[in-house]
């Protein structure tokens, strides 16, 4: 793999500054997106572009009134020399000098966890709970502190990415919650730790795959002494639920209700094309279509309206695009053909912004009291 130092990096983009511009949403509303690909894609020599010139994702997602980036972090990848700490600091780094506010994704793993899997890192997958739980909280204040040294402390803390599995249980289905509660606590304690001693506020996210398994899995939490957080954050891929968008909304009703919290729809895309990429496999092709969306640029964008809109009538504060910049790059291998056709930037136009980056820009109302 081709690395240029980021310095450099930043000098070959020779990206042209954007202007400033005031969004047109104002918080609590979160917009934006998650940007851990964007420092490996760019390094990479892949070129973001706006208006036919090469443009800085994050000072794109600013121009566009975006006010959030996601970032996620591994423990101790192997297969890649991103995704860690050094590569946390310089994407909120970015995220800071463009203006926005960052948002850290704990996987507790050394690659991938989502839904399907909550594999444990291999330092500590020969420790019993309470080892791990240690291991755990002191890995999250470790890397919290460190970021809070550098004046890079993240306005939100994710315990967690998509834990519907149990955490550091690989793909186990049937969770035991005493073990899961001491996990979840231990990576929370060491939040609020931080932040007392940094003396700067953290919002602490608990993260569900699809709306369907939320209330299910909040309310086991709740019964185990899972309490202490600030926002439920949702993912939404329409191939992967059994909700339609209607049911994403009052998923989130529902939970706001109950919980008293504060819900973001942290990972959502759409696709602006099926078409083949070169023999891959899009993992989000035709069967990940809403009938009312056609995988078109014009289908993206009113999908992201649609869904955003559905999120603040139902009282939600925030929508998280996930992975828009992960485009074709000369690093190898290719694996960001598999998500070409749901970024933000056309591969059959020189990777030119897609008109689905106006979703952040909408003055959105609700259109009906959220309760």
């Amino acid at each position: 793999m081709r690395i240029i130092a980021p310095a450099l990096a930043l000098l070959a983009l020779g990206t042209t500054p954007l202007p400033a511009q005031s969004p047109s949403n104002v918080p609590p509303l979160y917009l934006g997106a998650d940007l851990s690909f964007a420092n490996e894609m760019q390094d990479c020599g892949a070129v973001f572009r706006y208006q036919g010139k090469p443009v800085d994702p994050f000072e794109l997602v600013k121009l566009k009134g975006g006010n959030l980036v996601r970032v996620r972090i591994w423990n101790n990848p192997t297969r890649t020399h991103y995704s860690n700490l050094a590569d946390v600091e310089r994407t909120i780094r970015r995220a800071k000098a463009a203006g926005l506010q960052s948002l850290l994704d704990f996987h507790y793993s050394d690659d991938w966890a989502d839904g399907d899997k909550q594999n444990a890192p291999a330092a500590w997958v020969g420790l019993d709970t309470a080892g791990q739980a240690k291991a755990l909280h002191d890995y999250t204040r470790e890397v919290i502190d460190a970021l809070a040294k550098a004046d890079l402390t993240p306005e939100m803390v994710q315990v967690g990415n998509e834990t519907n599995p149990e955490l550091l249980s690989g793909n186990k289905k049937i969770i035991d919650w005493a073990r899961n509660a001491a996990l979840l606590n231990a990576g929370v304690r060491a939040v609020r730790e931080s932040a007392a001693a940094a003396n700067k506020p953290i919002r602490v996210m608990l993260h569900i795959a699809q709306p369907e398994n939320a209330e299910p899995w909040f309310a086991a939490a709740t019964a185990a002494g899972v309490t202490d957080y600030d926002i439920i954050g949702l993912s939404y891929y329409r191939k992967w639920s059994t909700e339609p968008m209607s049911g994403l909304g009052d998923t989130i009703t529902r939970l706001r209700e109950r919980y008293h919290r504060s819900v973001v729809l942290v990972e959502t895309a759409y696709p602006y094309t099926v078409a083949p990429i070169n023999g891959a496999h899009s993992l989000l092709g035709p069967d990940s279509l809403d009938p009312r969306y056609p995988a078109t640029p014009k289908g993206q964008a009113d999908y992201m309206i649609d869904v955003t809109q559905i999120v603040v009538d139902a009282g939600g504060e925030g929508v998280v695009y996930w992975a828009p910049d992960w485009i074709a790059s000369a690093c190898k291998p290719p694996v960001s053909a598999n998500w070409e056709n749901a970024t933000w930037f056309d591969r059959s136009h020189r990777w030119e912004a897609l008109p689905v980056i106006d979703f952040m820009n909408r003055p959105y109302v609700a259109r009906r009291k959220a309760n």
